[in-house]
């Protein structure tokens, strides 16, 4: 606790009474304590930020865009919030203590109120720029309250005021920008983690007013803040005893069917859902990041297209990138003459799903305990520059490229590194999404492909669950045939539908797209553009 007197207001070079002034010892370990609430303060100003960014791209997909627009509006809005400061320094103590008492309820209910806006009110980007407005402008509001209080204490130079109090700011936003994927998302989850932060907010801010300048505040105002704070905390602490009933309520809002999995993993959301009924066996559909990846009652459809048009040649040693639910291995696995399987697939979560989970090995057919699988959890993209090949054919069953992060495995560099791993003779097929719905985005998958050196046949077949669903079959040289060589009939390929399935209608035929790069990944765009 600090006694600030008149004193303590005296220009910088001027001589004062040394009896008003606080001891230098008890100084130091005051500015000490300020710094480390700004440190504390701006960590969790950072979580907010990185909550709402990652929020928006399992929501909404294209990272970038969410990322650009939330820092953008922000940013904006801080410096909004600094200006507004002004008029409030006389009042520094409980000016500071209320703006981070308003951030830690707004900025803790941040992700949950976003989640509601999605879920039941379909206002998700309204509410995202009111938030980010709001938090920024709070944000914002604290340096030039911390720079007043800090020369309350001992004045100094301005510049080495700045110094000082920006580099606990910036060492703060490591802490906060390390917190948030390595601690509070996967153990915490959003919800949570966010409200964790406002207690740590609030708490941050009420020690300044409490121990630092106790004697600058009324006992009226002191009572108040007490009781905004204990408010406040008990609101985030009810918060985070009912985040799980929350989110189940709002994810179920999402949903036809109801959950009986969910699950954040270091890399997406999982959720599986399952229809209740007695007169058919119940439908189970799997979701990532919400977008739906199969639904049981016409997953078939899909595999049996992806699969075995490229298994048609050789097919000694396959590889498949993705495909993690184990529904393409399971295809993959018909053929006698398969030697070696290697799938690659980033998530071990999704992986340990697909092997445990009886709605999924069920359909799966327990493929992943077959001895000629071997299941590599890597980044395909890093995974591929350092494999030795030699595969007869690749099968790539990824999620739609919506999102950045997915981006770059559709891409001309990927494809390259995809066609250098193929065996002489050896074909890879492309889940390229829907001709007919996101008619430049496939095309553009097509062209990417050819850019890298390969020549293409395209194919298109209805899947119910998806509508018109298209796959892009690659070689090496000559452009290689749509044939079937499987050991049984399919349930929904044959000869015919194959044949039919290399023709398409006029509006919806090729046409010349941009080649997707790691620099200018075109399809995502594009993706948001057509889907939305």
């Amino acid at each position: 606790m600090v006694d600030t007197t008149p004193a303590d207001t005296t220009p910088v070079g001027t001589e004062a009474d040394d009896s008003a002034r606080p001891r230098p010892r008890r100084a130091r370990a005051a500015r000490l304590a300020l710094l480390v609430a700004a440190f504390v303060c701006a960590a969790c100003g950072l979580v907010y930020e990185l909550s709402l960014v990652t929020l928006g791209s399992y929501l909404l997909g294209n990272t970038a865009a969410q990322a650009s627009i939330t820092l953008s509006v922000m940013v904006c809005a801080m410096g909004v919030g600094a200006l507004a400061a002004k008029p409030l320094r006389e009042h520094a103590a409980v000016a500071f203590v209320a703006v981070e008492l308003a951030l830690a309820a707004i900025g803790g209910f941040s992700v949950l109120l976003l989640y509601a806006a999605y879920a039941w009110l379909d206002l998700y980007m309204a509410a995202l720029i009111v938030v980010s407005i709001v938090i920024g402008i709070l944000v914002g509001a604290e340096i030039p309250l911390l720079m007043e209080l800090l020369q309350r204490i001992r004045r100094q130079e301005a510049s080495g005021a700045v110094a000082d109090l920006f580099a606990a700011d910036y060492v703060g936003a490591l802490l906060g920008g390390l917190a948030f994927p390595f601690v509070l998302l996967p153990i915490f989850g959003q919800i949570r983690g966010s409200l964790i932060v406002g207690v740590v907010n609030a708490l941050a801010g009420l020690t300044v007013v409490f121990v630092l300048f106790w004697r600058d505040v009324r006992p009226v105002t002191r009572w108040l803040c007490g009781v905004g704070s204990v408010l406040v905390c008990s609101l985030l602490v009810a918060g985070y005893v009912g985040a799980d009933r929350f989110e189940a309520t709002a994810q179920q809002q999402l949903y036809a069917y109801p959950i009986v999995l969910r699950e954040q993993t270091r890399y997406q959301h999982i959720v599986i859902t399952e229809s209740v009924s007695l007169r058919k066996p119940p439908e189970v559909r799997l979701y990532l990041n919400g977008d739906l990846q199969f639904t049981s009652a016409d997953e078939y459809r899909y595999h049996e297209s992806l699969v075995h048009p490229v298994l048609s040649g050789s097919r000694r040693n396959v590889l498949i990138i993705g495909g993690g639910d184990g529904l393409a291995l399971r295809e993959v696995l018909k053929y006698p003459d398969v030697e070696r399987v290697t799938l690659v697939e980033l998530d071990p979560e999704m992986i340990r799903l697909a092997r445990t989970d009886p709605r999924l090995t069920r359909l799966n057919e327990h493929a992943f305990d077959d001895p000629r699988v071997n299941v590599v959890n890597a980044d395909a993209f890093s995974w591929l520059r350092t494999s030795s090949g030699g595969f007869d054919a690749e099968i790539v069953d990824l999620p739609d490229p919506d999102e950045t992060a997915v981006a770059k495995l559709y891409t001309k560099e990927f494809y390259s590194l995809a066609a250098h791993a193929l065996a002489p003779g050896g074909r890879m097929v492309v889940q390229s999404g829907s001709p007919y719905f996101a008619p430049r985005s496939f095309w553009c998958i097509e062209a990417t492909i050819r850019a890298a050196d390969l020549a293409v046949r395209p194919y298109h077949v209805n899947v119910p669950s998806f509508g018109d669903w298209g796959y892009v079959l690659a070689a090496r040289g000559d452009e290689p045939e749509l044939r079937l060589d499987t050991p049984e009939p399919l349930r929904s390929l044959n000869r015919a539908t194959l044949d039919a399935a290399a023709v398409f209608p006029p509006d919806r035929g090729p046409r010349d797209e941009k080649v997707s790069t790691l620099m200018h990944p075109v399809l995502v765009e594009l993706e948001q553009q057509e889907w939305n």
